[in-house]
């Protein structure tokens, strides 16, 4: 089974940009890429920060790129989407009996479950009681094994600016979550704009870039001035089988040179490395 995960489209309106860069052009190239390159996915999950405001223009402007893709897609909000307006541009979206943008997929791999972290009035993640309860059915639901997506991760990264908005009930998830672990196949997360792969307590992670904008490797900066840079833009490509999870980041708007690797010594020559050269790594 091969789906793709796309994450932090962050999307303005108005054919705007965002610190200096289109995010409605970089998701259009990313759904060019994935409709070109990985038609045959099962499903394109974006989990969460659809929009940077939260507004119907920007929602608008998401749509009209998201709907190009040629498989099933599965939408998640993220702290910077507006669930009202969110839901007026994408209405049949599935919710949970409480209204929360959470939802299941069967595959042939496990059961795949979407999880709704936004709180509102911050940029943390939460998961109150309702959730819990949720989660915790689906899972004493759900014999076999699990994929669990979210936005905000569960733990701390290491990144202290990130680790202040992760998900403040973290305790109480990993509560419900722990009697599962061992079924859980992997977790995926965005919120944090970087490519991070690990493992929580047992459970294998990873989370994608964004596509507009990603979070510098700076670890002790804090929340008040989050370091950014304009990282090239990638999303994942996660195949899966009855052995072996994989997560491949594809960094589809690369302007890196491609050359064969396994021609013969010296056959391009001198001239061709350096035609082929990018300027960015012409002193590497």
């Amino acid at each position: 089974m091969k789906f793709i995960h796309l994450t932090d489209t962050h999307v303005i309106g108005g054919n705007r940009t965002l610190y200096g860069a289109n995010p409605a052009r970089r998701l259009a190239l990313a759904v060019d890429s994935i409709n070109a390159e990985h038609g045959d996915a099962a499903f394109t999950v974006v989990t969460g920060d659809l929009t940077h405001w939260g507004d119907a223009d920007a929602y608008a402007a998401f749509e009209a790129q998201i709907r190009r893709l040629s498989m099933p897609l599965v939408l998640m909000v993220g702290n910077h989407d507006d669930t009202a307006a969110f839901a007026g541009r994408f209405p049949d979206v599935a919710r949970d009996e409480n209204g929360f943008v959470q939802s299941r997929r069967e595959t042939p791999q496990g059961t795949c479950l979407f999880l709704a972290t936004k709180m509102p009035g911050t940029h943390a993640g939460g998961y109150c009681d309702k959730r819990l309860a949720w989660l915790k059915r689906q899972l004493e639901e759900t014999p076999g094994p699990v994929f669990l997506f979210m936005h905000h991760p569960p733990f701390r990264h290491g990144i202290r600016s990130m680790d202040a908005i992760m998900m403040h009930d973290h305790a109480a998830f990993w509560e419900v979550v722990a009697p599962h672990r061992d079924r859980i196949r992997h977790l995926f997360f965005g919120h944090v704009h970087r490519a991070i792969f690990g493992n929580w307590r047992g459970i294998s992670y990873s989370c994608m870039r964004g596509l507009n904008h990603q979070v510098a490797l700076d670890l002790e900066a804090d929340e008040s001035a989050i370091p950014g840079d304009l990282a090239e833009p990638a999303y994942g490509v996660v195949l899966a089988d009855e052995d072996c999870v994989t997560v491949h980041l594809h960094e589809f708007a690369s302007r890196a040179p491609r050359f064969p690797l396994n021609a013969p010594e010296g056959e391009f020559g001198e001239g061709y490395a350096t035609s082929m050269r990018h300027p960015g790594f012409a002193d590497l």
